[in-house]
């Protein structure tokens, strides 16, 4: 079983447009509404590949209703805490002249002290019943204190639950020295943690950074550095996992996808090895379609059929 925590969920808005520039006007040629946020959007993905999944989440408004909706008619289960803020909008721009991604993205809505304290006990509450893994995903508000993270991983860990990290900035730092058995983070993230500038040297650059957070958090770190693949260092030591298709245009979750297929995987009690293959398959399969998390479980497999793991 999955349960995770989603302190950034969003309403992710993508447009499609012929092109785009700064100053003009532009009609739509689609427009894609989805329940997301980095947690939900991972759980989209790992509900894809037919894990059992949970999300705790803030939602506020009229917006926070709609994700809520939405979460359930994707077979999410979104088990909301009410709160005041409304929940924010994130704006996604594809134009099909330049190929290239604007994205606009809205701060994490603000979380009360009552409110964060409710989403500790509704997270608990799922814990004592789902044993697995619990991942928490995403940008953390301003509001929340920044060690908070290390409390909900140890409030996980008593209650016999492996641990899953995918953030970034203070917050991360602070969660890593209470030891997630999986921290899964970009390249740049990886470097911020570890206050360095990422390394040029992309392959023992990576690995090093990947080695020198485990000695921090002593689980499985796995970075992943997009076209060019991710990297992994577990007790065995190290695996990359790399793939030559076509990646797609739509890359908006494919971090996510990779972490909720990445999870899906090693819930299932498959190895690092071919969690890492279902991974890359999850990420490549979401950046071919429009919409985070939204593709298909037989699109990620067979790609995952094709990425080699050295």
């Amino acid at each position: 079983m999955i349960t995770l925590l989603a302190l950034g969920p969003s309403v992710d808005v993508t447009y499609l447009v012929d092109e785009f520039f700064e100053g003009g006007t532009f009609r739509p040629t689609a427009v894609y509404r989805a329940a997301g946020g980095k947690a939900v959007n991972a759980a989209r993905a790992a509900v894809t590949m037919r894990a059992d999944v949970a999300v705790v989440a803030p939602l506020g408004g009229s917006a926070g209703q709609f994700m809520l909706d939405d979460a359930v008619a994707a077979g999410i289960r979104l088990v909301p805490v009410w709160a005041t803020a409304e929940t924010r909008t994130c704006i996604s721009i594809s134009s099909a002249a330049s190929g290239l991604l604007t994205e606009l993205y809205e701060q994490p809505s603000a979380i009360s002290g009552d409110e964060l304290a409710r989403l500790h006990e509704v997270a608990d509450g799922l814990l004592a019943e789902r044993p697995g893994w619990f991942a928490i995903s995403g940008g953390i508000p301003a509001s929340v204190p920044i060690g908070d993270l290390g409390a909900l991983i140890e409030l996980a860990h008593s209650r016999g639950n492996r641990v899953a990290v995918d953030s970034h900035g203070p917050a991360l730092a602070a969660a890593l020295v209470a030891g997630p058995e999986l921290l899964k983070v970009n390249r740049a993230e990886a470097a911020e943690a570890l206050g360095i500038e990422p390394q040029a040297d992309a392959f023992d650059g990576v690995f090093g950074m990947a080695e020198r957070l485990r000695a921090i958090t002593g689980g499985t770190v796995v970075i992943t550095d997009g076209v060019a693949g991710s990297y992994a260092v577990d007790e065995r030591g190290r695996q990359r996992a790399e793939w030559s298709g076509d990646f797609g245009r739509y890359p908006v979750g494919s971090g996510d996808s990779y972490l909720g297929g990445l999870l899906a995987s090693l819930d299932a009690g498959r190895t690092l090895t071919d969690s890492l293959r279902l991974a890359a398959g999850c990420a490549t399969a979401n950046a071919l379609v429009p919409g985070a998390g939204r593709f298909a479980e037989l699109d990620a497999r067979a790609i995952a059929d094709e990425v080699v793991v050295s």
